[in-house]
Protein backbone atom coordinates (compact mmCIF):
# COMPACT_ATOMS: atom_id res chain seq x y z
CA UNK A 1 0.00 0.00 0.00
CA UNK A 2 2.94 2.11 -0.10
CA UNK A 3 2.74 3.19 -3.59
CA UNK A 4 -1.16 3.70 -2.89
CA UNK A 5 -2.61 6.22 -5.65
CA UNK A 6 -5.16 8.90 -3.88
CA UNK A 7 -8.02 7.52 -5.55
CA UNK A 8 -7.30 3.98 -4.46
CA UNK A 9 -6.78 5.31 -1.14
CA UNK A 10 -9.89 7.50 -1.25
CA UNK A 11 -12.06 4.17 -2.64
CA UNK A 12 -10.60 2.22 0.81
CA UNK A 13 -11.30 4.41 3.10
CA UNK A 14 -14.89 4.58 1.82
CA UNK A 15 -14.97 0.75 1.84
CA UNK A 16 -13.61 0.97 5.24
CA UNK A 17 -16.27 3.01 6.60
CA UNK A 18 -19.10 1.09 4.89
CA UNK A 19 -17.76 -2.29 6.92
CA UNK A 20 -17.36 -0.65 10.07
CA UNK A 21 -20.73 1.11 9.29
CA UNK A 22 -22.27 -2.31 8.62
CA UNK A 23 -20.46 -3.93 11.84
CA UNK A 24 -21.70 -0.71 14.26
CA UNK A 25 -24.74 0.32 12.85
CA UNK A 26 -25.80 2.04 16.07
CA UNK A 27 -22.48 3.92 16.08
CA UNK A 28 -23.36 7.17 17.95
CA UNK A 29 -21.45 10.02 20.52
CA UNK A 30 -21.42 8.37 23.59
CA UNK A 31 -22.26 11.65 25.92
CA UNK A 32 -25.57 11.87 27.52
CA UNK A 33 -27.31 15.54 26.51
CA UNK A 34 -30.21 16.60 25.98
CA UNK A 35 -29.27 20.04 25.40
CA UNK A 36 -26.64 22.20 23.17
CA UNK A 37 -25.29 23.53 26.70
CA UNK A 38 -25.16 20.08 27.77
CA UNK A 39 -23.36 19.22 24.43
CA UNK A 40 -21.03 21.63 25.05
CA UNK A 41 -20.03 21.03 28.97
CA UNK A 42 -19.92 17.51 28.44
CA UNK A 43 -17.59 17.50 25.44
CA UNK A 44 -15.29 19.84 27.26
CA UNK A 45 -15.34 17.80 30.34
CA UNK A 46 -14.60 14.52 27.96
CA UNK A 47 -11.17 15.84 27.84
CA UNK A 48 -8.31 13.51 29.49
CA UNK A 49 -11.47 11.91 30.69
CA UNK A 50 -13.94 8.37 29.43
CA UNK A 51 -17.46 9.59 28.42
CA UNK A 52 -18.67 6.84 30.63
CA UNK A 53 -16.73 8.98 33.83
CA UNK A 54 -18.39 11.96 32.30
CA UNK A 55 -22.29 10.27 31.96
CA UNK A 56 -21.64 9.39 35.68
CA UNK A 57 -21.22 13.24 36.92
CA UNK A 58 -23.69 15.15 34.62
CA UNK A 59 -26.98 14.20 35.97
CA UNK A 60 -26.06 16.20 39.15
CA UNK A 61 -24.38 18.74 37.36
CA UNK A 62 -27.25 19.62 34.62
CA UNK A 63 -30.07 18.99 37.40
CA UNK A 64 -28.28 22.13 39.00
CA UNK A 65 -26.81 23.80 36.20
CA UNK A 66 -28.81 24.21 33.81
CA UNK A 67 -28.35 28.18 31.88
CA UNK A 68 -25.15 29.52 31.39
CA UNK A 69 -26.25 32.30 33.84
CA UNK A 70 -26.12 29.30 36.18
CA UNK A 71 -22.33 28.51 35.53
CA UNK A 72 -21.62 32.16 35.17
CA UNK A 73 -22.86 32.82 38.63
CA UNK A 74 -20.97 29.94 40.45
CA UNK A 75 -17.62 29.55 41.95
CA UNK A 76 -14.68 26.92 40.79
CA UNK A 77 -14.88 25.67 44.07
CA UNK A 78 -18.70 24.54 44.33
CA UNK A 79 -18.27 23.29 40.46
CA UNK A 80 -14.94 20.93 41.95
CA UNK A 81 -17.38 19.23 44.19
CA UNK A 82 -19.20 17.75 41.37
CA UNK A 83 -16.18 17.35 39.26
CA UNK A 84 -14.04 15.74 41.14
CA UNK A 85 -13.82 12.72 40.16
CA UNK A 86 -13.15 13.59 36.31
CA UNK A 87 -9.29 14.28 35.11
CA UNK A 88 -8.67 17.65 35.39
CA UNK A 89 -11.41 18.77 37.39
CA UNK A 90 -9.98 22.05 39.05
CA UNK A 91 -9.02 23.23 35.35
CA UNK A 92 -12.53 22.27 34.14
CA UNK A 93 -14.64 24.08 37.10
CA UNK A 94 -13.09 27.42 36.38
CA UNK A 95 -13.45 26.67 32.56
CA UNK A 96 -17.38 26.19 32.76
CA UNK A 97 -17.41 29.36 35.04
CA UNK A 98 -15.69 31.20 32.39
CA UNK A 99 -17.42 29.45 29.92
CA UNK A 100 -20.96 30.53 31.18
CA UNK A 101 -19.57 34.16 31.18
CA UNK A 102 -18.49 34.05 27.57
CA UNK A 103 -21.76 32.83 26.61
CA UNK A 104 -23.52 35.66 28.04
CA UNK A 105 -20.67 38.33 27.36
CA UNK A 106 -20.97 37.21 23.62
CA UNK A 107 -23.71 34.88 22.49
CA UNK A 108 -26.72 36.37 25.11
CA UNK A 109 -26.81 33.14 26.98
CA UNK A 110 -26.96 30.63 24.11
CA UNK A 111 -24.38 28.32 22.55
CA UNK A 112 -23.48 29.13 18.99
CA UNK A 113 -23.25 26.80 16.37
CA UNK A 114 -20.37 28.01 14.20
CA UNK A 115 -17.19 25.90 14.90
CA UNK A 116 -15.04 29.38 14.86
CA UNK A 117 -17.14 31.10 17.40
CA UNK A 118 -17.05 28.04 19.93
CA UNK A 119 -13.51 27.86 19.55
CA UNK A 120 -13.57 31.12 20.70
CA UNK A 121 -14.69 30.19 24.20
CA UNK A 122 -12.50 29.15 27.32
CA UNK A 123 -12.12 25.88 27.73
CA UNK A 124 -13.46 25.05 24.00
CA UNK A 125 -10.56 23.62 21.79
CA UNK A 126 -10.83 23.49 18.07
CA UNK A 127 -11.64 19.34 18.57
CA UNK A 128 -14.54 20.25 20.82
CA UNK A 129 -15.86 22.57 18.96
CA UNK A 130 -15.97 20.36 16.12
CA UNK A 131 -17.82 17.83 17.55
CA UNK A 132 -20.20 20.38 19.27
CA UNK A 133 -21.35 21.96 16.15
CA UNK A 134 -21.57 18.94 13.85
CA UNK A 135 -24.07 17.46 16.29
CA UNK A 136 -25.84 20.90 16.64
CA UNK A 137 -26.00 20.87 12.52
CA UNK A 138 -23.92 23.82 12.71
CA UNK A 139 -21.15 22.86 10.50
CA UNK A 140 -19.78 19.70 8.84
CA UNK A 141 -16.47 18.91 9.93
CA UNK A 142 -14.32 15.54 10.80
CA UNK A 143 -12.89 16.67 14.82
CA UNK A 144 -10.27 14.16 15.63
CA UNK A 145 -9.67 12.84 18.79
CA UNK A 146 -7.17 10.52 20.08
CA UNK A 147 -8.89 7.12 18.63
CA UNK A 148 -9.02 8.76 15.38
CA UNK A 149 -5.76 9.71 15.24
CA UNK A 150 -4.46 6.30 16.28
CA UNK A 151 -6.61 5.12 13.34
CA UNK A 152 -6.27 7.23 10.66
CA UNK A 153 -1.91 6.18 10.95
CA UNK A 154 -2.84 2.56 11.14
CA UNK A 155 -4.82 2.60 8.13
CA UNK A 156 -2.71 4.68 6.64
CA UNK A 157 -5.15 7.65 5.85
CA UNK A 158 -2.25 10.67 6.72
CA UNK A 159 0.53 10.58 8.93
CA UNK A 160 0.23 13.74 10.47
CA UNK A 161 0.89 14.02 14.21
CA UNK A 162 -1.33 17.60 14.02
CA UNK A 163 -4.98 16.20 14.52
CA UNK A 164 -5.72 19.67 12.45
CA UNK A 165 -3.60 17.93 9.72
CA UNK A 166 -5.32 14.71 10.27
CA UNK A 167 -8.38 16.09 9.76
CA UNK A 168 -7.95 17.74 6.36
CA UNK A 169 -6.26 14.37 5.46
CA UNK A 170 -9.59 13.13 6.14
CA UNK A 171 -11.73 15.89 4.42
CA UNK A 172 -10.36 14.94 1.10
CA UNK A 173 -10.38 11.34 1.77
CA UNK A 174 -13.92 10.96 2.12
CA UNK A 175 -17.08 13.01 1.02
CA UNK A 176 -18.47 15.55 2.84
CA UNK A 177 -21.43 13.37 3.71
CA UNK A 178 -19.68 10.50 5.24
CA UNK A 179 -17.93 12.85 7.68
CA UNK A 180 -20.32 12.48 10.36
CA UNK A 181 -20.81 9.16 10.44
CA UNK A 182 -17.29 8.51 9.58
CA UNK A 183 -16.44 10.43 12.77
CA UNK A 184 -18.62 8.24 14.81
CA UNK A 185 -17.79 4.62 13.43
CA UNK A 186 -13.92 5.54 13.63
CA UNK A 187 -14.12 5.67 17.54
CA UNK A 188 -16.22 2.93 18.14
CA UNK A 189 -14.23 0.98 15.87
CA UNK A 190 -10.91 2.22 18.26
CA UNK A 191 -12.87 1.91 21.46
CA UNK A 192 -14.19 -1.63 20.58
CA UNK A 193 -12.04 -3.70 18.08
CA UNK A 194 -8.39 -1.49 17.51
CA UNK A 195 -7.29 -0.73 20.93
CA UNK A 196 -4.00 1.41 21.26
CA UNK A 197 -1.93 -1.20 22.99
CA UNK A 198 -3.86 -4.33 21.96
CA UNK A 199 -5.59 -4.12 19.11
CA UNK A 200 -8.06 -6.95 18.01
CA UNK A 201 -6.85 -7.61 14.42
CA UNK A 202 -8.46 -11.07 14.22
CA UNK A 203 -11.91 -9.78 14.97
CA UNK A 204 -11.17 -6.57 12.74
CA UNK A 205 -13.47 -6.13 9.66
CA UNK A 206 -10.96 -4.39 8.09
CA UNK A 207 -7.80 -6.23 8.69
CA UNK A 208 -7.71 -6.71 4.87
CA UNK A 209 -7.58 -3.44 4.39
CA UNK A 210 -4.97 -2.29 6.86
CA UNK A 211 -1.48 -1.65 6.13
CA UNK A 212 -0.82 -1.88 10.02
CA UNK A 213 -2.77 -5.19 10.55
CA UNK A 214 -0.78 -7.65 13.24
CA UNK A 215 0.55 -4.69 14.98
CA UNK A 216 2.22 -5.97 17.84
CA UNK A 217 0.81 -5.09 21.46
CA UNK A 218 2.80 -2.38 23.34
CA UNK A 219 4.35 -3.49 26.02
CA UNK A 220 2.56 -2.75 29.55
Amino acid sequence: MAAERVEERKARALEVIRRIDAAMPEAKIELDFTTPLELLVAVLLSAQTTDKRVNLVTPALFRDFRTAQDYADTTPQVLEGYLKSVGLFRNKSKALVKLGKALLERHHGQVPTARAALAELPGVGNKTAGVVTIHLDGERAFPVDTHILRLSKRLGFSRHEDPDDVEADLRRLLPEARWFKAHQLIIWHGRRVCDARSPACHRCVVADLCPRRGVPPRKR
